[in-house]
């Protein structure tokens, strides 16, 4: 971990992804996180590959990332942040679960070749109950963004 400014800034990579949350092939959307401030902030990425199952069928002769795998990737991305934040949900039988999206705009086609960067913000936490701002960018231009909602609660 570095830490800038008294600012604890952390990274994982897929296996501490993997020990975060339960997602596993095919529905592991992020492939590493970097620049985690806990209880504030992370990027995911997510490198798009042809081998996706969800290409076959959309679209086969122009394949582009399905809208609610992006929102699925922001997601996840949050999960690993809360994860991080609160060092207690991991590995402690506690998940954390999609609530609600509003506001979700995609802006731009993802295709396999692309680095999805996806950026959460924490912009509000009650008890069990964290919002986040979400945005998704490939080279620096925005592809997707959505407010939403998660709960932790007992596997």
């Amino acid at each position: 971990m570095n830490d800038t400014a008294g600012i604890e800034v952390g990274t994982a990579d897929i296996l501490q992804i993997m020990r975060m949350i339960p997602h596993r092939y095919p529905m592991l959307m992020v492939d590493r996180v970097v620049d985690m401030i806990p209880d504030q902030s992370a990027v995911g990425i997510k490198n798009v590959t042809i081998n996706e199952p969800h290409f076959v069928g959309h679209f086969p002769a122009r394949p582009i990332m399905p809208g609610v795998m992006i929102v699925e990737a922001m997601a996840q991305t949050a999960a690993v942040l809360c994860a991080y934040s609160e060092r207690d949900l991991q590995g402690s039988g506690k998940l954390v679960y999609f609530l609600a999206i509003e506001n979700a705009r995609f802006r731009k086609p993802v295709v396999p070749g692309d680095s999805m960067r996806i950026h959460v913000t924490k912009t509000h936490r009650r008890a069990n109950v964290w919002k986040f701002d979400g945005k998704c960018t490939v080279d620096d231009k925005v592809v997707a963004e959505a407010n939403f909602s998660a709960m932790v609660v007992d596997e």
